[in-house]
């Protein structure tokens, strides 16, 4: 998981369990999908003909690679990390001990959520996601920075509830961002943000929308037409379908992990 910026440390590390999703598709191989610890023994070589994500089940940002991975039928398997508790193994192949992380059969590390799926992108061959035109592909990279803006208010707000902190402003603030990005829809005259089929900016933004319902942030799209058709579309991508939890199931990952008992494992 790729730590958002300017957040304090708490809330960072709030990140590093808070969200779900898990991947089950033709071309994916699940190493572990139960989370491997500190003390577990490390997996052996890639495969020849595979790519390895480290993953978490409940991350959203490692949900991008998934989808990534999903959407172009790439051939893969899955190692999914404790967070609380990293493998020693895991920390010498990325000292950050962030997922997602990817591991090719050359022993090459690639981590980061967008860089992962830049990589992805480019290596492997069927759709492409992102824009063949240097000015198309700088668009979608500015939204994504744009984006990363937004990410903070999820965390915040039910972080905030949780203490019972006036949260009211904190959700005008959600509510704006989303009017924006509604704009951005009207104004580009397509279903999805980078024209009339997914590409990769939807695929980043996608995994908090997911979780709107889980975490009691659905009314703060009321007055978004486009944006709810956006979500609606988005529900009915195969990728989002193969990589996605309910959100009963999301909603007990965040009650585990607020009660300081994260269960990376649940529904397993």
């Amino acid at each position: 998981m790729c730590a958002v910026p300017s957040l304090p440390v708490s809330v960072v590390h709030f990140c590093q369990g808070f969200f779900v999703a898990s991947l089950h598709t033709s071309t994916a191989k699940m190493v572990s999908e139960k989370c491997l610890a500190k003390g577990s023994a490390a997996p052996g070589p890639v495969p020849k003909d595979k790519i390895r994500i480290y993953s978490m089940r409940f991350c959203p940002f490692a949900q991008r690679a998934r989808l990534v991975l999903a959407a172009k039928g790439i051939n893969h398997e899955t190692v999914n990390i404790h967070l609380k508790e990293k493998p020693e193994w895991f920390l010498a192949k990325n000292p950050l001990g962030l997922v997602p992380t990817l591991e090719t059969p050359a022993g090459e590390i690639i981590y980061e959520s967008p860089i992962t799926c830049d990589y992805l992108d480019e290596v492997y061959a069927g759709k492409k996601l992102l824009p063949s035109s240097p000015y198309g592909k700088a668009q979608q990279k500015m939204m994504l920075e744009h984006f990363s803006k937004v990410l903070p208010l999820f965390y915040k707000i039910p972080m905030g509830r949780r203490n019972g902190d006036d949260v009211s402003g904190l959700e005008t603030e959600l509510k704006e961002k989303f009017g924006k990005l509604n704009e951005d829809l009207v104004k580009k005259k397509s279903k999805f943000f980078g024209g009339d089929s997914i590409t990769m900016i939807d695929y980043m933004m996608w995994p908090w929308f997911e979780r709107l319902v889980a975490l009691r942030l659905e009314n703060c799209m009321d007055g978004t037409p486009e944006l709810k058709k956006w979500t609606e579309l988005m529900w009915e991508d195969p990728a989002v379908k193969a990589t996605m939890h309910s959100a009963d199931a999301h909603r007990a990952f965040m009650e585990s992990f607020a009660a300081g008992k994260p269960d990376y494992d649940y529904g397993l």
